[in-house]
């Protein structure tokens, strides 16, 4: 079936643009994209990878016997598309060896150049395989610098998301990291979904073509059944119109991804990718400050759910919202004590960057450098997102305790650190002769009025955000709309919940 005939029946309100990577500043990409929420195809930024030349046979084809040479005994995951399992593909392990065996056997099985399904066969599709841990040294890609602001995989590079010990399989629920090379044969696919976290992804095609179709957010809704429970799952087979009556409705942004292209998906934004050659990708899950909003929105929604799954069990469970938070955490990937957390370590660290950045805090408003004014969003967005966690849930008495002093000696969290600055410097370039290395810089912090504000123990939600305000108000930083024209916010003024309601909108004039 070819993509024309795929989508006979959807309506296509326009396509993804397409922009020249090399003629787009980091800037320009943020305003863009990441502030407004959009996707885009990305040219010109695969020329030199590794993977473009050691993947691909001159033809343009995937270079199989490569992977099976190399890669042979490597143990991933395999969805079968032609078998539904629940809300998914079916899923089964094996070998390179054994897929690529599989993938080679059905080639010389169908001359005729149709998929394999059609044959009552298996249509195997590599997912998910976590090529970069399991390879460090060869390096198959460089990250673009428009995806190098990337907090879910730095921070899972040193911690594990979910560090719970009353959970027996953690393999299940904590994932070592969100890169992803993808390999599958013409026709293969991936059923409607949004991404995992409501993540922003980026995926790029090594070899072969794509067809994807885009909801955005603003029609999701289309997609589920009455109850807003359960979506679509294929978009292109005959759906019972009774059960999930606005699907006609939704009208569709489609593009067809071809070799060496990127494109951008944003968060929250649901679609369908098939296959119309064979293909091999590379794709990143990844959050920021820009979509955290996005993943405690699913956060809250996922655990309101789980709680209700629960609900008759409540009076006799001797710990009931211990078990919601275990049921979430296996359920989403994450719980709130694990994103709670998680915003603690990358607080801490954006502080460190900025202090290093600003030196001491003798600086009457914020140096106009873009490096310091994207901590400061940073923190501004912990903030906003920890008032909200306050409300949602309660992490007192669940063992969160993180005390900056004994974090700011750890070798892992300085490694962190050390990652943050280099990001930022690859975005914006060197600060100048007052930008400060961590390891020159930790006794002076320690013993500034600086370090003072930090040195408390993070319990609650609310002790995050109070530590931002004592921190910024520490370095007295300047009204926000003196960093972000049209927002009218002093965090040396308030400390209410409401503080950066704002900021984000701000953002469009260049953080």
């Amino acid at each position: 079936m070819d993509a024309m005939e795929m989508k006979r029946n959807l309506r296509i309100g326009g396509q993804i643009s397409r922009v020249d990577g090399r003629d787009l500043t980091y800037s320009q990409f943020e305003e863009r994209y990441l502030v407004k929420n959009q996707p885009v195809v990305l040219t010109g930024l695969m020329d030199h990878w590794r993977a473009c030349a050691d993947w691909v046979n001159p033809n343009g084809s995937p270079n199989l016997g490569f992977f099976a040479e190399r890669f042979s005994e490597s143990r991933v995951q395999v969805a079968d598309c032609v078998v539904q399992e629940f809300t998914d593909q079916k899923r089964v392990e094996m070998t390179i060896s054994e897929f690529v065996g599989r993938w080679q056997d059905s080639c010389a099985d169908d001359s005729s150049g149709s998929s394999m399904d059609q044959c009552g066969q298996s249509l195997f599709y590599l997912k998910d395989w976590h090529f970069v841990r399991e390879y460090p040294d060869y390096v198959a890609y460089t990250t673009p610098s428009f995806f190098e602001d990337d907090w879910l995989n730095m921070y899972l590079d040193k911690y594990q998301m979910h560090r719970s010990t009353d959970i027996q399989d953690r393999s299940d629920i904590s994932c070592s990291d969100y890169r992803f090379v993808y390999m599958g044969p013409k026709g293969t696919w991936t059923p409607l979904h949004a991404d995992v976290f409501r993540s922003y992804s980026w995926s790029a095609n090594v070899c072969g073509s794509k067809l994807w179709l885009f909801l955005p957010p603003s029609q999701h809704h289309l997609v589920f059944d009455r109850n807003m429970k359960n979506s679509v799952y294929n978009i292109f087979e005959e759906v019972n119109e009774s059960k999930f009556p606005g699907l006609k409705k939704a009208v569709w942004t489609e593009c067809i991804q071809g070799r060496n292209e990127i494109i951008f998906v944003p968060s929250g934004w649901y679609h369908q990718v098939h296959n119309l050659e064979d293909t091999i990708s590379i794709n990143h899950n990844w959050f920021n400050a820009f979509n955290l909003c996005w993943v405690l929105d699913l956060l809250i929604r996922d655990y309101d759910e789980a709680k209700e799954y629960i609900e008759d069990i409540r009076d006799i469970c001797d710990d009931f919202e211990g078990l919601c938070q275990r049921n979430l955490a296996a359920n989403t990937g994450m719980n709130f004590y694990d994103f709670f957390s998680f915003l603690i370590i990358m607080a801490f660290a954006n502080l460190v960057s900025l202090y290093l950045l600003l030196g001491k805090p003798k600086v009457s408003s914020l140096d106009p450098h873009p490096q310091a004014r994207h901590a400061i969003f940073n923190l501004l967005s912990i903030r906003r997102v920890a008032s909200r966690l306050k409300l949602a849930c309660s992490t007192e008495h669940h063992g969160i305790s993180m005390d900056f002093e004994k974090i700011l000696k750890d070798p892992v969290f300085l490694n962190l650190c050390t990652c943050i600055q280099t990001t930022y410097q690859n975005l914006y370039g060197p600060f100048g002769s007052t930008h400060k290395t961590l390891n020159a810089s930790l006794a002076e912090l320690e013993d500034s009025d600086f370090f003072e504000a930090l040195s408390s123990v993070m319990s609650t939600p609310w002790d995050l955000v109070s530590l931002v305000d004592r921190a910024l108000a520490k370095i007295k930083v300047a009204p926000v709309g003196e960093i972000w024209p049209g927002c009218q916010l002093d965090i040396k003024k308030s400390s209410s919940p409401d503080l950066v309601s704002n900021a984000r909108g701000g953002t469009s004039n260049k953080v």
